[in-house]
């Protein structure tokens, strides 16, 4: 990419987006009026810096666009991160939000009478079968994972397996489709990302993005 070229920072849809802009503004990144504009069908933002574009993705994909160099900068949660494990990328700086945890979850009914640390083997539903495997490889236990890209909860009543491993916050949904949670894998929060080439030869740039917004939004 040509020093010349303007830099792209890859922003997550949904929630964390409402969560991060109050950042990305309070640091100085105003993006064009489009970008709150629902109406909109524009995909790349201008902002405030010539220099700079913002773009919207799914959470999932914010971290590929990073690591490929497609965009130089991006938000993403620490689950997609180990998920991923992109050698490119770079983690500075913990956004404190987002927050979070991917546990494992089963019935209620098999809740009861069932006991994590006597596993040998697992057969779980989830969209993190690498992070799972990890997980339960450190405990010596073989996990069988089935990936599915979102109804997670679904699984278990449907018989496609006893257990799943997903994102928790409130755990109202588990509580409402017959799930409990019964192991935390790892807490999550987002964390702004940086493609480890484009940290080098733009370093000035990126630099000045990192420092205004940890200075300016009490981030360390």
């Amino acid at each position: 990419m040509s020093s010349n070229e303007p830099m792209i920072m890859a922003l997550p849809k949904g929630r964390i987006l409402e969560e991060v802009m109050p950042i990305i503004r309070g640091a100085g990144i105003i993006p064009e009026p489009a970008f709150d504009d629902p109406k909109s069908r524009k995909l790349t933002f201008d902002t405030n810096h010539p220099q700079l574009r913002i773009i919207r993705v799914r959470s999932f994909d914010v971290a590929t666009f990073v690591a490929f160099g497609a965009a130089q900068l991006g938000v993403a949660g620490n689950d997609v991160l180990l998920e991923f494990d992109y050698p490119e990328i770079y983690a500075p700086l913990d956004l404190d939000i987002g927050h979070c945890r991917v546990s494992v979850a089963e019935l209620k009914s098999l809740s009861i009478s069932d006991d994590p640390s006597r596993w040998s083997h697992v057969r779980v539903a989830t969209k993190y079968p690498n992070l799972t495997a990890k997980h339960f490889a450190k405990r010596g236990v073989q996990a069988e994972c089935i990936k599915l890209n979102g109804a997670m909860e679904l699984a278990p009543s449907l018989g496609l397996c006893r257990r799943i491993v997903d994102l928790v916050s409130s755990g109202a949904t588990l509580k409402a489709n017959g799930l409990v949670e019964i192991e935390k894998i790892i807490d999550i929060t987002s964390r702004l990302i940086v493609n480890r080439t484009a940290f080098k030869t733009r370093n000035e740039e990126i630099s000045e993005i990192l420092q205004n917004i940890a200075a300016r939004n009490d981030l360390k």
